[in-house]
């Protein structure tokens, strides 16, 4: 309206003889208007008369993933939609938020974690904030875990340590910060590091924290001080989310044993549903439409649907409607369009990270919990089968009828949001090379995604509406990094459990194997050595023993594995016999080098191994397995004294095998001590 009325008084400006008059009053109008009417003006894609409220949080306005925006492309050029920037960003797992003409997220580079503030249009950095040092840099889950919040022109972060910031969103100038895990003893149940967002309600923040007395915490907006503090339960990555009863304002807590319910203002503990004990881990955010309460579990655990009782004073327990082991949730969410669910069922027990995750998509009836349609091929764990054509595990947003997608493989799909049918309408590789857990947003007509390396803008509107500015990308012009799934082609079985500590039955197969292999070349390499003539037959032994103990415990994981169907992990005899020239060459008394390469490069070759098998283990989630690079500390004793044993007969080279087989057992035995000492 107020620009129908600008119109007109231009109108009259040039018929008029008061000109002047009229060119006062239009410019008068202009400065008074409210800002939040010009960017209602400036945005195509809201429905008339809707006030712009960006995308504030990681689910959106109303923590369920939905916006309001419309005329959204019905499908995408062969080539892709537009893209108007692409940014090396950095490492992390922070969805963006939106607001106005720019967006925020948080990433990490080697100088350390931070908040960042770009321009929507062009993806130019407009600020940073750097508040901690580099989280994990070479883990398995390096950066930041959170997504910031906007809330009355400030911006609040969460960094895995637990310190929480507040921020000026126009600025980037720091308000306050404290640390919750600190300050109330927390961290039960964030072993992975503190992963929730902040939520804002009016002039609370609330955090879960779990701390003794500190389940939950609402910090006020204004200075970070406590408001309340309340429960003992321990948290888990699951952020609070604020909900209305019978017109009472409430806050549920996912952590990780229980579900919780306070009351918004007080804190006052109102529910609380014991799920299990020890480590359970929640991550999906809950779904609520009045006065049903859903919830989705990792590790098959499917799906409950709960009724909020009307009266919290008279009543403290949930109804439960429904309890299925479908539609099981990890790190992505699931989203409720009228009365369906649609979401990814994870089959893996943990989400790994050298490869997409095993399920189906399905959709589901809210009030029944019965399925009705499914697209997968589920295959079963411990297989290779193709999902190249699967839509996989993915952040979704819903708007205009649709569902935008971004899978773990970094496809970027377009889906109708239909109850009796998958109906993909789009799907381009967007981010690829790299799986990603961070869930896209949608902000007047553009689509923000990220993984590990970079960010990019995706125009998703209608070709009409593209907003004038610098020329479009396409997506061949998007850096594509090549996905290549070496955890199924080298782990023919993986652990169930990535992050379990390797049982002692466990333990003590990978060591026999290992040995048995080791014993196995001595005796092999014997055949070599005796076709030789007898001056060269020493040298010779020793080099094919080496040889066969190296490449068959490189290939022992996975044709073992294959063959026992269990896993069994053999790389450690790799590093063993890369460390036996090393203590070759050691000396302990001054003596003159001879040669370089004769001193050093064996240790230079050892040195490159270790590193490689750091990062094979990381690249493969073999989280454990690490501890074996402390293997060299235990092997030295017994390695040294047989490097220094003359072997010049055949009884003493029987003895030093036998030191041999000793400093591998001790080599082992170094890893494992690190795991009980550690876990």
């Amino acid at each position: 309206m107020t620009f129908i009325f600008l119109l007109k008084a231009c109108e009259n400006w040039r018929r008029s003889r008061h000109g002047l008059s009229c060119l006062a009053l239009l410019v008068l109008l202009i400065a008074v208007m409210p800002p939040h009417s010009r960017a209602e003006e400036q945005n195509p894609f809201l429905p008339a008369g809707t006030k712009e409220e960006g995308w504030p949080g990681v689910r959106g306005v109303h923590y369920d993933a939905h916006s309001p925006e419309i005329h959204l492309a019905e499908s995408w050029p062969q080539a892709g939609p537009p893209v108007l920037w692409v940014k090396d960003l950095g490492q992390g797992y922070s969805a963006f938020v939106a607001q106005g003409d720019r967006v925020y997220t948080q990433a990490q580079t080697l100088q350390g974690q931070y908040v960042y503030c770009l321009d929507a249009r062009t993806g130019k950095t407009l600020w940073e904030y750097r508040y901690d040092w580099p989280y994990e840099l070479a883990g398995v889950y390096p950066g930041p875990r959170a997504t910031p919040t906007l809330a009355g022109g400030r911006l609040l972060f969460a960094a895995p340590s637990g310190l929480v910031g507040c921020l000026d969103a126009v600025t980037g100038k720091l308000i306050w910060s404290r640390n919750v895990v600190t300050d109330f003893q927390g961290a039960g149940g964030t072993g992975f590091g503190y992963s929730c967002s902040p939520t804002v309600v009016g002039e609370l923040v609330l955090l879960p924290v779990g701390g003794a007395g500190a389940s939950l915490v609402a910090l006020n907006l204004s200075d970070g001080k406590t408001v309340w503090a309340a429960g003992d339960q321990p948290a888990s990555y699951s952020p609070a989310m604020p909900i209305t009863r019978n017109g009472r304002q409430l806050v549920v807590g996912y952590l990780e044993n229980s579900l919780v319910v306070h009351d918004l203002q007080t804190g006052e503990l109102l529910i609380e549903l014991e799920f299990s004990q020890g480590y359970d881990e929640h991550s999906a955010w809950p779904i609520y439409r009045e006065p049903y309460l859903w919830i989705a579990a990792p590790f098959k655990s499917g799906s409950q649907l709960f009724e909020v009782p009307a009266d919290l004073n008279q009543q403290s327990s949930l109804k439960q409607i429904w309890r299925s082991g479908t539609l099981s949730n990890d790190v992505l969410s699931s989203v409720l369009v009228d009365d369906q669910l649609y979401g990814f069922d994870i089959f893996d027990q943990q989400s790994k990270t050298q490869r997409p995750s095993r399920g189906k998509f399905r959709c589901i009836d809210f009030l029944t919990g019965q399925e009705l349609w499914e697209q997968g091929s589920g295959r079963p764990e411990r297989s290779n089968n193709d999902t190249s054509d699967e839509i996989g595990q993915a952040g979704m947003i819903v708007a205009d009828g649709k569902l935008i997608l971004l899978n773990e493989r970094g496809e970027l799909m377009l889906l109708r949001a239909n109850p009796k049918q998958c109906e993909i309408l789009a799907r381009c590789s967007v981010l690829t090379g790299e799986l990603t857990w961070t869930p896209p947003i949608l902000h007047r007509g553009c689509v923000y995604v990220r993984n590990q390396s970079r960010a990019a803008c995706i125009y998703v509107g209608e070709p009409a509406l593209l907003p004038a500015g610098p020329a479009t990308l396409t997506l061949e012009e998007i850096p594509q990094d090549h996905y290549y799934d070496w955890a199924g082609q080298i782990l023919s079985v993986e652990p169930e459990y990535a992050f379990d500590i390797p049982s002692q039955a466990w333990l003590w197969d990978w060591f026999c194997w290992s040995a048995g292999l080791l014993l196995g070349s001595f005796i092999l390499a014997a055949i070599p050595a005796y076709l030789v003539r007898s001056d060269r037959r020493l040298w010779t032994w020793t080099l094919s023993y080496r040889i066969l103990a190296f490449v068959t415990g490189a290939l022992g994981t996975t044709f073992i594995s294959d063959w026992t169907q269990e896993f069994v992990f053999t790389w450690p005899l790799c590093l063993f016999i890369a460390l036996e020239p090393v203590l070759a060459t050691v000396q302990f008394r001054n003596v003159k080098t001879t040669s370089f390469w004769q001193d050093y490069f064996p240790l230079c070759c050892f040195l490159i191994l270790f590193v490689l098998y750091y990062l094979l283990c990381r690249r493969l989630s073999l989280v454990f397995e690490w501890a074996f690079l402390a293997g060299p500390v235990g092997a030295l004793p017994p390695g040294l004294w047989e490097s220094r044993v003359k072997k010049n007969t055949w009884s003493k080279v029987i003895f030093c095998v036998l030191l041999k087989l000793v400093a591998f057992a001790c080599f082992f035995a170094s890893g494992v001590i690190v795991l009980w000492f550690k876990y």
